[in-house]
């Protein structure tokens, strides 16, 4: 299955994306440290939302498969660039907040399905993840 998605530079180190089936928009900026503005979410940030609400996504998917409900489930993600060239991601950090009522044969599961997402296969194996799971 193919997702097209197109995008335009605003200037000033700003683009407008739209996922095409949806028409929803997507505004990014530069952070300060290089020269933005910081006045929307960067690039860089939107991999760390895109690998923390994949993981509950993909948890999602089989916990509805087994009458289980995440609603309400949250994450924190932390982003950190490397400090040398080339620039990249070198470490995200990731808090997944699940419902407390799951058994801990369902936890188990859940958190296998949420390590095999999409986003997490994509990234870089040198990219370093902490990814916590916390129960409320």
């Amino acid at each position: 299955m193919a997702t097209k998605c197109t995008g335009k530079y605003l200037g000033k180190l700003k683009m407008i994306s739209t996922h095409e089936e949806s028409q929803y928009e997507i505004k990014t900026d530069a952070p300060k440290d290089i020269g933005g503005e910081a006045s929307s979410i960067s690039p860089t940030d939107l991999v760390g939302t895109a690998l923390a609400t994949c993981i509950i996504t993909t948890m999602g998917l089989v916990a509805e498969r087994d009458g289980k409900s995440l609603e309400g489930a949250t994450y924190s993600v932390i982003k950190e660039m490397s400090t040398d060239t080339p620039r990249r991601i070198a470490k995200l950090s990731l808090d997944i907040i699940l419902p407390g009522h799951l058994d801990n044969d369902t936890r188990v599961k859940l958190e296998k399905a949420g390590g095999r997402c999409p986003v997490k296969q994509s990234l870089h194996p040198e990219v370093e993840l902490i990814i916590n799971y916390i129960y409320n």
